[in-house]
């Protein structure tokens, strides 16, 4: 089984990808199955986010289109902030999601990518503010299938590396309330993409996730255009095999789909 469970189009408003060249190369590329998970980030880009009845409706298409080659999940990825979890609530009752990532993208509608949350904060604060502001989430909130790239503040990280070891305790509050609420974590291999020197998480946080018990892991490539589909996830399905894990995920109506790594 291969799958790429993390994919953007044009429906993200980070993404000018029509949603069909993705379904298209994931055929070529041998896929089984692949997931969209648009973007949904609320109090930041809130006319910019995924336009549900459009996207359904395409996702409906291609699935009988590409029915024999391909399995198609309408996925999605909800950017949650303390203050914008009833929004989420309201559309997770309301749309018929099959596979839901929880992202960080922003705090306090400050967001990342253009370092405004890091702004006057020193390494040490925003890393910490960063973490907790996922933990405020995760006991607020269970509408998920897989919490998403669990550390990706080391992608906006100009101070450069920050030890693991300095941000696990509360990192292993976060993955006990996952796991208890029967949530799963992806591995995200966009870190390849941006020059990462680990995983992401990276695999201390890996390794702690299967020590507490964490069984449901999902692989996707974070890809915004059709080149990035698909990369490196053979080759983490290795490393996590390597690392004791057995299986991986896919899913079905919210449900986890396990498979042999």
């Amino acid at each position: 089984m291969l799958a790429d469970y993390h994919t953007h189009t044009y429906y993200s408003d980070d993404s000018e990808c029509p949603m069909e060249d993705m379904v298209k190369k994931a055929v070529a590329i041998g896929l089984d199955e692949i997931a969209f998970t648009e973007h949904v980030d609320y109090g930041v880009k809130t006319d910019l986010n995924c336009g549900y009845e459009a996207y359904f409706e395409e996702v409906e298409r291609l699935k009988e289109r590409y029915r024999d080659r391909i399995a198609i999940k309408a996925g999605i990825e909800f950017g949650v902030q303390s203050h914008t979890i009833p929004l989420f609530r309201r559309d997770f009752e309301r749309y018929p999601f099959e596979f839901v990532i929880l992202s960080n993208h922003q705090v306090g509608d400050r967001e990342f990518w253009n370092y405004e949350f890091q702004e006057g904060k020193s390494q040490e604060e925003y890393q910490t503010a960063y973490y907790e502001a996922i933990y405020d989430v995760v006991r607020q909130y269970s509408g998920y299938s897989v919490l998403g790239h669990l550390d990706m503040i080391k992608r906006y990280d100009r101070f450069g590396d920050y030890p693991d070891d300095r941000i696990m305790e509360i990192v292993d509050r976060i993955l006990r309330q996952v796991i208890a609420d029967g949530k799963g974590i992806e591995v995200n291999t966009s870190s390849f993409k941006y020059g990462l020197k680990d995983l992401m998480p990276s695999r201390a946080i890996l390794r702690r996730y299967r020590e507490l018990g964490g069984t449901i892991l999902t692989i996707g490539s974070d890809t915004h255009e059709t080149v990035h589909l698909g990369d490196h996830i053979a080759e983490v399905k290795q490393v996590l095999k390597d690392m004791g894990y057995r299986t991986f995920n896919t899913f079905s109506r919210l449900e986890p789909v396990y498979h042999d790594l």
